[in-house]
This record gives C-alpha cells, structure tokens and sequence, in this order.
C-alpha cells in the first residue's frame, strides 16, 4: 500500500514523538556529571528519569480525552511550547530539586503534543494504522539512536546544561514546523467535556484490555533496560561515553530494524500474527539475557542478547497498539492516553524495582525484563481466551 500521506508529514509526526526520547536518552551519558555538580549521588539522578515518565503519563491522562474534544493541532502546539519553556529552564538548573520539578513540567506539556500523533495517524491511515505506526516509529527511532552521541558530543564541547538548551531549540523548530504544517484530521467529539467518559469506552471493551496490558509490559520491559543501561555499561562493564553510545544505537537499530519488517510484512500477516512472532522472540532473548548474566559472561553475550529482544519488543509494543487504536475511532485519544499513562506509569515503576533488588550486578535488570516479557505472554493467553468465550 502507498503511503497516504507524504514523507514530509510523516517525519514531522515522528518529530513531535521524537521530542520525548530525545528528553529521556539524551542526558543518560551526563548522568555521572550531573550527580558531581549537583551535590547529589546518581541515583537521584536516575529518579528524575522516573519522575518525568510518572508526570508523562499524568499528563496524558489530562490531554487524551482533551484531545478528542479540543483538537490535536492545539494541544499539540501547546504542548511544544511549555517544552521548550521547561527545557529552556532546565538548562539553568543549579539543584537537585529544581532538576526533578522542572523535569515534571518537561514531561506534563511534552505529553500533550506527543498524545495526539496516534489519533492522527489512526485517521490518516484507517486499516493500515499498524503500518503507519511502523512508519512513523521507524523514523522516529532516529532520536533514541543518535541522542546518547549527541548527549556525549555536548558533554565534550560543553556542559551538561547544553542539552536541555539543545533540546529547547528542537522543541522550538519542531513548533514552527507544526504551526505551518500540522493538520487535524479527526473529528471533535460533540457534547460537554467529560474526562472519564472516554475511558470509560475504553475499559468497557474486554477485548482491548489484554492488548492494554501487553502494551504496558513491554514498556515495562524496555524502561528496565533504559533506566539500568547507564549502570550496566558504564559502571558494571567499565565502557567509555562513546561506546557507550555504540552500544546504546546498537539497540536503536535493531528497533527500527523490528518495525521497518513490521511496515513491511504487518498487512499480509496481521497484527495479531506479528504481535505472536514479537513475543516468541523476546522470550528467547530475554530467557538468554538472564543466562549469560547469571553465568557472569563477558559484556559481548549481553549485547547480543538485547538487541533481539529490544527489536522484539518493538514489535510487540507497535502492533499491540494498533490492534487498540483500531478498535477506538472515535475516542483515539483517550485510548491513547490509557495506553500512555500504563506505558510511562510502567516506566516509573522500572527505576524504583531496580533500586530495590540492586545487587551490584546486571542480573536483577534482566530479571525484570524477562519478567516483563512473561507477563506479556499470559496477557496474550488471556486475549485468546477472551476470543474463544
């Protein structure tokens, strides 16, 4: 199927997503420094990570609903700019606490642009929405691949209070950008504002809730992998910024690798199918990625353990939202804003879980992520049974 829409608009769309992994990945190699300059140990750090996917999904939570009432080219603007604000204001931030609450006003407006390009592209591409997924996904996944070179580029041309000003002049011209370009495709919903009605349509669908959680549990599953990345490699496996950045792109590629096969093979096969393949391989990998660590295996075998499963996951993830929007036409963003605040909500759980089964070692971050991937699979147990009733 031609794409409907031209090169140009999906790589704005995938731009406006793009902001909030390049806000999460970018400042992961000046995790260290940060700590030093402001007096604080890295877990605090690492706890502003948690503290922006908890306000992330806060945020949605607000703006999905609104969006199916107010429009997406509004919020979307909106939410651009309170952006470029929040990070503008990070960039002079001299404390711990003033990091993590203007990390949470990053994230609560970063929300509200991000939570309306699903329902964008549920009305662009119809039928096809997991290939338009794929699509924008696939472009999307530039920011995660180069932010940590980038984070690392800025930290040896400059300071780490250079990211946040990198990150407001991104936000800037993706706003110019969305101003002259970004269309509003959907129709509003008519009727008085009610916050809870359109979640209401949504947990009402039984057959939607196991896709839910199985979009939830993949993320969980990733965000144990970023939040533990900076550990695992740089602290535990000894590796410098730049390889680190490697190895972090390494992952990015295969994720982009999983959806650029999705984008190609999703509208012959089905989500459903793909989805089933995603999660084979992820059990595979994930079952592995425990071995090697609890085998205490040099860093190779756990690099060629996570890339598989990072692209598996990507797979899971992006059809299992799909088969959600799909059954959503009318309430596309309240349904995402479910799926978001799960996904980010699941992601703040990461960094805590972490923290408390730390061992000094990379087995309890693998043991999550397994645990995440075996979750995945009773959620499509429950999905085949609810088929069959």
């Amino acid at each position: 199927m031609k794409s409907p829409v031209s090169f140009a608009m999906l790589a704005l769309l995938a731009s406006i997503i793009a902001s909030t992994p390049l806000a999460i990945d970018m400042y992961l190699p000046a995790m260290p420094q940060m700590a030093l300059e402001l007096g604080t140990d890295i877990a605090v750090i690492q706890q502003s990570l948690s503290i922006y996917l908890a306000f992330y999904g806060v945020g949605m939570l607000l703006f999905g609903p609104l969006a199916d009432h107010l429009g997406r080219r509004p919020l979307a603007l909106f939410g651009l700019s309170g952006f470029a604000l929040a990070s503008l204001a990070l960039s002079f931030c001299q404390d711990a606490h003033q990091l993590i609450a203007l990390r949470a006003v990053q994230a609560f407006c970063g929300s509200a642009a991000t939570v309306v390009v699903p329902g964008i592209i549920r009305a662009l591409f119809k039928e096809h929405t997991a290939k338009g997924m794929s699509y924008v996904s696939m472009i999307m996944m530039l920011a995660p691949l180069i932010a940590p070179a980038i984070g690392s580029a800025v930290l040896w041309l400059g300071h780490w209070q250079h990211i946040f000003l990198l990150l407001a002049l991104y936000a800037l011209l993706i706003l110019g950008c969305a101003w002259r370009y970004l269309p509003d495709p959907t129709p509003r919903l008519d009727g008085k504002l009610n916050l809870l009605a359109g979640y209401k349509v949504v947990f009402a669908q039984a057959q939607a809730r196991p896709f839910i959680a199985t979009s939830m549990f993949s993320s969980f599953a990733f965000f144990c992998f970023l939040t533990a990345v900076p550990f695992v490699y740089i602290q535990f496996y000894r590796v410098d910024e730049q390889s680190f950045s490697l190895l972090f792109a390494l992952n990015v590629g295969a994720l982009m690798l999983a959806n650029f096969t999705n984008s190609r093979l999703v509208v012959r096969l089905g989500s459903p199918r793909m989805l089933l393949v995603g999660l084979t391989g992820a059990m595979i990998a994930a079952s592995s990625l425990v071995t090697v660590n609890l085998c205490g295996l040099p860093l190779w075998s756990t690099v060629v353990c996570i890339a598989p499963l990072m692209g598996c996951l990507g797979l899971v993830a992006t059809n299992a939202d799909a088969i959600i929007l799909m059954k959503f036409p009318q309430h596309s963003g309240s349904a995402t804003a479910v799926i978001g605040t799960l996904r980010f909500g699941s992601g703040a759980v990461a960094g805590p879980l972490l923290a408390l089964t730390y061992t000094g070692t990379p087995v309890p971050f693998a043991s999550l992520m397994l645990c995440g991937v075996l979750a995945i699979a009773c959620c499509q147990w429950w999905a085949r049974a609810l088929a069959k009733a």
